[in-house]
């Protein structure tokens, strides 16, 4: 009797072993894959904002300030309205081969600038929309695009890490079915591991070069 109870036991425990190791399987490929959607968004991001602010996309100009206004989300708090204090600046904007003229043309930026100031900026492609031209304009500069270009390959590098945990099914946060030795072991059977160490390798080499540029451009 008491080694079928025994059994009974060792065999629950078995059970319940199985049921968290998978979850935690589960768990791993779904951290995995915040990792590669947040890499790839990263990557989007930076790849787009940076084709604009390095001139390579879009139609170059001059936006001439007429005002520049501290926009508050209306529900936030103080603190977070200090640290933030997106700054919207509308004006003229004429583009560099004359053909195309904006006077009611606004762009995002960090900080506020006199009236009568030339920003040079990028028109971007995306249709007007009803808020005065608000996010059609990004401020261009060789600086502004190589920082882009440092976030570019920075998701580089989270998307690196969503593929060793997609593949091998190691958790990158809390406790993990899969230790990380047996995961990389695991991850060097195939192109995982070679996959995952290029594409952070390259992306932490590239966002740092592009933010050490980015100071002297």
């Amino acid at each position: 009797m008491a080694r079928t109870q025994g059994t009974g036991k060792d065999s629950s425990r078995s059970g319940l072993a199985g049921l968290v190791g998978r979850a935690f399987g589960r768990l791993g490929r779904a951290g995995g894959l915040v990792f590669l959607l947040a890499g790839l968004a990263l990557s989007g991001w930076g790849a787009y904002e940076g084709a604009y602010a390095a001139g390579w996309a879009g139609t170059h100009g001059t936006l001439t300030v007429r005002v520049c206004e501290v926009s508050y989300p209306n529900n936030a708090s103080r603190s977070s309205r200090k640290n933030r204090r997106p700054i919207r600046c509308t004006g003229t904007f004429v583009s560099e081969n004359g053909k195309s003229k904006d006077t009611e043309a606004a762009v995002q930026l960090r900080q506020r600038y006199a009236q009568g100031t030339e920003l040079s900026v990028q028109q971007t492609d995306a249709p007007t929309t009803a808020a005065a031209g608000d996010g059609d304009y990004i401020q261009s500069g060789t600086d502004r695009a190589w920082r882009f270009f440092g976030a570019f390959f920075g998701g580089w590098v989270l998307t690196g890490l969503g593929v060793f945990c997609l593949a091998t099914g190691y958790a990158p946060f809390g406790q993990s079915r899969i230790s990380y030795d047996a995961a990389w072991e695991a991850s060097g059977r195939g192109v995982t591991r070679l996959v995952m160490l290029g594409m952070i390798g390259v992306g932490i080499v590239g966002a740092g070069v592009s933010f050490l540029v980015s100071y002297f451009a």
